[in-house]
Formats: structure tokens, C-alpha cells, sequence
């Protein structure tokens, strides 16, 4: 389903308020001070700002933005709502430029706020992928420059040549679970060690693993159901239904989305990105799930992750 710009809660302040307590506080206001549900009471008046509570338990005030990337923030909630909905919806992302023009805010605003939605759109706490008679593909890419060029690879125990390959370029691994979710994660330095770790971490070793003929994982493949591989370097790219298409897709729209979007992102940003880029493909229409739905998943995730520009400057 498209994005209906007209609807009230991308204008109108009172509108987006009760938009975004309805996604927060589906059982009724949440105290960020004692976790007390359902036991507060609005304030109103010319003394009150807002949108104001008071716990009845701890007598403490808060209010939606408590405790979110949305606290002490001077851009009005509307523009907020909007945001979200506009980077949640365009499967390549925004660039803070055209967010800027869409809200009617600085560049250095935009770029904040984008920051702010990428982080709630982190999922700190994701279960494994795949599972017994699930296939997880695996595969590593390479983009954008690191700040010092250096060997970033490690097959096996053997560097790769110098004049060869990655160099000077930022790692990037992710793992898919074909028809499911991705987790992708940008390293230092690509080893077989440091790959066998987020394999373990994020997928159920009862599934079957699929991957290119790589020497990072014939060792940690040992340890899945099954580990099946295709030669890219003879043109083999799928044996029956042995291959990494999916993975591969999913490096296809990030690059085109940090290229033709972004095109210049630090390497201390990469993170940030790879969330926002997994966020989409994990609330995908083919999952079932349209632009206003994955907006309001994305609203759901700004509690408990409070940024501040200094921060987002200093990582």
C-alpha cells in the first residue's frame, strides 16, 4: 500500500502525538521512570505542555519522546512521523538532502534525524535465522574505501596477495535465510575465525549453509546440517537449488542505494547503514508487510536508544 501523505498525523502535532502513543503504549501509557502500565494522568492546561503525563506511582512527568531518539529534540513530531515513513518506504533510502527539502529543515537537521531513524530501526537483540530444512546463505563483499588501505582479508590462514582483490576496501558479511531475514555486519577484517563467530551467533546450525567456494567456511560449515557450495570463479552459480542469489541480491540494492543515494558514507557510519538497509529487507512487502506497517515497526523501535549529534559525530 503507498504512503498517503494527506493523513493528519504527518501535519497536524496532536495527530502524530496520538499516531505515536498508539505504536508505543498499545495497553496505555508506559512510565520510563518506574515501567508502571496504565497508571497516568494527562495534564492539561496553559501550564502543560502538550502531550504531558504524571505517573500516578512515582509522581514523575514524561511524556511519548521520553526515552527515545525523539527526546529534547526541537523538530515537531509530525515531521518526525513523516520522516520515518519516508525512510522506511523507499527501498534504496533518502539522502538527507531531499529529506531536508521534503521537511522544510536544515541539512544538518535531516542528517540527524536520519541517524536518529536508523538507529531505531536497529534490532539489538535479533533470534537466529533458518533452522532444520532452511538454507542460510553467506557471503562477504567489499565497498567503499577504509581510511588506511590495508589487507582486510584473511583466507584461512593465508594472506591474500597484496596486489589482489579487496584492499583497501571496507568488509562487509551478511547471511540470509532464503525467504526469511538478513544480518549483515561490517568488519575490520575478514578472517575464517571472526566468521565462524557470526555465523554461530545468528543462525541455527540446524539449517543447511550455502555458500561460494571461499576457504573462510569448508571449517565452520562442518558444524551446520549441511554445507553446499557453488565455484563462481567457473561460472557455476546454482546446482540445483545450491546457490547465494538471495545474499547476492541483497548486496545488489545496498550498493545501488549507497551509490546512487547515499554516495559517500564513513566508514564509522557503515553500521548504521547495513541496520537501515537490513531493517527494509527484514519488513518487506513479500513478508507481508506494506509501508505503513514497517513505519510503525520502526516507530515501536525508538524507545530505549537515546543518541545525541555528539555521538553519532564521535562513532
Amino acid at each position: 500500500m503507498a504512503t498517503d501523505l494527506s493523513d493528519p498525523i504527518f501535519h497536524d502535532e496532536a495527530a502524530a502525538r496520538a499516531h505515536l502513543e498508539a505504536q508505543r503504549w498499545p495497553n496505555g501509557p508506559v512510565c520510563p521512570h518506574c515501567g508502571v502500565i496504565g497508571e497516568a494522568t494527562r495534564l492539561a492546561g496553559e501550564k502543560h505542555r502538550p502531550g504531558l503525563l504524571e505517573c500516578r506511582a512515582c509522581r514523575r512527568q514524561f511524556s511519548v519522546t521520553v526515552g527515545t531518539v525523539f527526546e529534547r529534540s526541537h523538530v515537531p513530531l509530525h515531521k518526525w512521523v513523516l520522516a520515518v515513513q519516508l525512510l522506511t518506504s523507499s527501498k534504496k533510502g533518502m539522502s538527507s538532502h531531499q529529506l531536508s527539502r521534503m521537511l522544510d529543515v536544515t541539512y544538518k537537521t535531516a542528517w540527524f534525524m536520519s541517524h536518529r531513524i536508523r538507529e531505531a530501526m536497529t534490532d539489538n537483540n535479533p533470534g537466529p535465522i533458518g533452522g532444520e530444512g532452511k538454507i542460510v546463505e553467506a557471503d562477504e563483499t567489499y565497498y567503499g574505501k577504509t581510511a588506511v588501505p590495508t589487507d582486510l582479508t584473511t583466507w584461512g590462514t593465508k594472506p591474500k596477495r597484496r596486489n589482489a582483490g579487496p584492499r583497501g576496501k571496507r568488509p562487509i558479511v551478511a547471511l540470509v535465510e532464503r525467504g526469511g531475514e538478513v544480518r549483515a555486519t561490517h568488519m575490520k577484517k575478514v578472517t575464517a575465525n571472526n566468521v565462524r563467530d557470526m555465523l554461530v551467533r545468528n543462525a541455527d546450525r540446524k539449517s543447511r549453509l550455502h555458500t561460494d567456494e571461499s576457504r573462510l567456511y569448508p571449517e565452520v560449515g562442518k558444524e551446520f546440517a549441511t554445507h553446499e557450495t557453488v565455484r563462481h570463479s567457473a561460472k557455476e552459480y546454482a546446482v540445483g537449488d545450491v546457490n547465494t542469489n538471495s545474499i547476492e541480491g541483497f548486496f545488489g540494492v545496498f550498493k545501488r542505494g549507497m551509490k546512487g543515494i547515499y554516495q559517500h558514507c564513513g566508514e564509522q557510519h557503515m553500521q548504521r547503514y547495513l541496520n537501515e538497509f537490513a531493517f527494509r529487507h527484514n519488513n518487506r512487502a513479500k513478508l507481508g508487510i506494506d509501508d505503513a506497517m514497517r513505519a510503525a515497526i520502526a516507530l515501536r523501535g525508538i524507545g530505549g536508544k537515546r543518541l545525541t549529534y555528539r555521538r553519532i559525530g564521535a562513532n
